[in-house]
């Protein structure tokens, strides 16, 4: 048994994932309808969203303030099991919105046996929700979550992080992670979900940056990168 096989983690895991499917059916046909016209393509897509963040990718976000842009439950116990795996006791979220994913990690942290998970959401309201839910959950005393821009609330990140999870403006994956990276546990896993943005591939992927790193078959077209960091620690 795990917490997310039964009790609150589970029935409100449940309950979010359904919501979540609800909210978000409408953003998730008009992504698709762009892929879909004529000479369309995920590639362009994913292009134009880069370069509208670039422009002001906070304007990008607040379009999506009442969407969920969760993870599935797949990557979700994905999730979980990677920080079982590496014995997670601090992790970092870039990307908290409305706290699904959040509540995966926090699980695992409470399996594991305690920790403190920090995460950073743009959006007000997407913290309050965030907040409730892991209240519902029975997680909300392991995890801090900061209000604002990532770039400024995740400066001061105290101590060795066991775990990062980038789920996020697509623009900021590589320099939140050139932010965290000082903080890094050797051994530490990185996982970024939507990880299309070029630049972040390129240098996840090579080894003289220290890490390993390779697309995930998971949630297949979703961008899912896993890597792990090899340099070691400051």
């Amino acid at each position: 048994m795990n917490s997310l096989t039964e009790g609150l983690v589970a029935d409100t895991l449940d309950k979010l994932h359904r919501d979540a499917e609800a909210c978000d059916r409408e953003h998730i046909e008009a992504m698709m309808a762009v892929i879909e016209v004529p000479g369309g393509s995920p590639e362009q897509a994913i292009a134009g969203m880069l370069a509208q963040e670039l422009v002001d990718y906070r304007r990008v976000y607040r379009d999506y303030a009442a969407n969920f842009l969760a993870v599935s439950p797949k990557y979700g116990r994905f999730l979980y099991a990677i920080a079982r795996a590496c014995k997670a006791r601090r992790v970092v979220e870039f990307g908290t919105s409305m706290g699904i994913s959040t509540i995966y990690l926090a699980a695992a942290l409470r399996d594991n046996g305690g920790g403190h998970l920090i995460g950073s959401e743009l959006e007000g309201a997407k913290v309050a929700r965030a907040r409730a839910n892991l209240a519902a959950a029975g997680l909300d005393d392991l995890v801090e979550i900061r209000e604002g821009d990532a770039l400024e609330t995740l400066k001061d990140v105290d101590g060795t992080v066991d775990l990062l999870l980038l789920d996020g403006a697509f623009s900021l994956y590589l320099p939140v992670l050139k932010m965290i990276e000082p903080r890094l546990s050797p051994g530490a896993a990185i996982l970024g979900e939507n990880a299309f943005d070029p630049a972040y591939q390129d240098y996840v992927r090579k080894p003289a940056n220290g890490y390993l790193s390779r697309a995930l078959a998971l949630d297949e077209g979703r961008g899912n990168e896993f890597t792990v960091r090899t340099a070691r620690c400051c």
